[in-house]
């Protein structure tokens, strides 16, 4: 699935992206550190792998992020 960084903190890892809806989804820093990156600006744009919960009507959690590449 494609989305757009639109936060990232480089002390936690840790940040969130948009959907291309314009949901906001977080994510932590083991999914951060599955796709190998190391550096994060908001606005690229990055391929994300998620799992879904559960729970019903939880939001999906990104179990990876790296750049997208064409």
């Amino acid at each position: 699935m494609q989305a757009t960084a639109y936060t990232y903190d480089p002390v936690t890892r840790s940040g969130s992206v948009l959907l291309d809806d314009g949901t906001p989804v977080e994510f932590g820093a083991p999914a951060f550190d599955a796709g190998g990156l190391r550096l994060l600006r908001p606005g690229q744009r990055v391929r994300i792998e998620t799992e879904v919960s559960e729970r019903a009507g939880a939001a999906p959690r990104v179990t990876l992020v790296t750049l997208q590449t064409f």
